[in-house]
């Protein structure tokens, strides 16, 4: 009876990460959606909703932290509790990720980078079939098609150095535009760190199917801070 109660709180801890990914996914959505349509009352929802996405990632937190100190698990069961306190927290950066790109569209408009925005829509896109696919992973605990999503990670940093590309070629041809340029590299950035962080959810998945450590080589344009601030720089 106490083992059936385990696995029903197991299943009840899952059911709350899966919850938290849909969460992320509604709040990658509509932040795109925004920043596209300059929709700053869609915008304001993102970034209320977002006090509720952190909530839940507590809760799945104080559950996880009760079953090790209730039921002290050990080995595959422990791995589980583990991967799921890890991939909260990646989740509920991911939704400061979605949070940031939906201020972001608050504070410029995109009637100027048509083109720009359709590869930032296409990043999106991509970060969301991936999130996807990497929960469908976390509950089947398919270890091989999550040893697979880094290759769409590498996709999403080639879409985000097009667009970076593009972006540095619009300010040197038209300085004035500096901060709206800052705004959108950061936007693509945010999706950015969106997929790297899924494929650390991967990598909790692997582990806990497997009992073995991967770890992937993601690639986070660290040096963004410096060139934000030499763009505005030059704006000014």
């Amino acid at each position: 009876m106490a083992r059936e109660t385990f696995q029903r709180n197991l299943r009840q801890l899952q059911d709350q990460i899966l919850e938290l990914g849909s969460m992320v996914e509604k709040a990658l959505h509509q932040a795109i959606t925004a920043l596209k349509y300059d929709d700053v009352n869609l915008a304001a929802q993102v970034i209320k909703n977002d006090v509720a996405l952190n909530m839940l990632r507590y809760k799945v937190e104080e559950d996880a932290l009760g079953l090790i100190a209730s039921q002290q698990p050990v080995a595959h069961d422990l791995r589980i509790i583990a991967a799921a306190l890890f991939i909260a927290v990646e989740l509920e950066r991911m939704g400061d990720h979605a949070k940031g790109i939906a201020r972001i569209s608050q504070l410029m408009n995109t009637n100027d980078f048509t083109k720009v925005m359709v590869t930032i829509g296409t990043m999106a896109e991509k970060c969301g079939q991936m999130l996807h696919t990497a929960l469908d992973c976390y509950v089947q605990e398919d270890y091989k098609t999550a040893a697979q999503l880094p290759n769409r990670d590498d996709e999403v940093d080639a879409l985000f150095d097009e667009v970076f590309r593009e972006l540095i070629a619009t300010i040197n041809a038209d300085s004035s535009k500096g901060s709206n340029v800052t705004y959108l590299i950061w936007a693509a950035h945010n999706l950015e760190r969106i997929a790297d962080r899924t494929v650390n959810i991967c990598e909790r998945v692997i582990f806990t199917a497997t009992g073995k450590l991967f770890e992937e080589e993601v690639h986070a344009h660290e040096e963004l801070p410096i060139l934000a601030s030499a763009l505005l720089e030059l704006e000014n």
